[in-house]
């Protein structure tokens, strides 16, 4: 009888003092797990992202076509991917097809397709430039639903456009 008091005690001590530190053990451990970064959720679009944005619907109006949705996922990665062609010092598609992969997993979109520049000055300069170009232009009157837009300088102040495309 005195082994199975002892035991019970020992059970109900060991409960007590485990109980009441993992408690805060856990809190601490949720709190740092928290701290894992994220991806960025929100875009702000400045004076001629907003042109384009416009244009390009006008244009599609124009030749019969539905608006394009604007979507800020897409945004964020154009703004991402202009980030890399400064960095680059060059105008490309590179990385299109992990681009493209990310963007219909993270959207359901079933197409995704691009326009890049560089150098213009105007919404309505860049735009026209994709028109005249049979690829750009296919792309901004292709059976797309959303897109989204970044314009980013480098330090000489050159722009560099990204015009992401995705059909849902």
């Amino acid at each position: 009888m005195k082994n199975i008091t002892t035991v019970g005690l020992f059970l109900l001590a060991c409960t007590f003092f485990l109980t009441s530190c993992s408690k805060e053990s856990i809190d601490e451990q949720v709190t740092s797990y928290d701290q894992v970064a994220t991806r960025a959720t929100d875009y702000n679009y400045d004076l001629i992202e907003v042109q384009i944005l416009e244009e390009i619907n006008i244009y599609r109006k124009a030749n019969g076509l539905a608006d394009l949705k604007p979507l800020k996922e897409l945004s964020i990665e154009a703004e991402d991917h202009n980030f890399y062609m400064i960095d680059e010092g060059v105008v490309s598609h590179d990385n299109f097809s992990f681009r493209a992969s990310y963007i219909m997993n993270a959207t359901g979109a079933r197409e995704v397709s691009e326009n890049v520049a560089y150098g213009y000055r105007t919404a309505d300069a860049v735009v026209k430039a994709w028109l005249k170009s049979k690829e750009h232009k296919q792309n901004i009157e292709d059976s797309h639903t959303h897109f989204g837009i970044s314009v980013r300088q480098d330090a000489e102040g050159k722009n560099y456009f990204t015009n992401i495309f995705i059909k849902k």
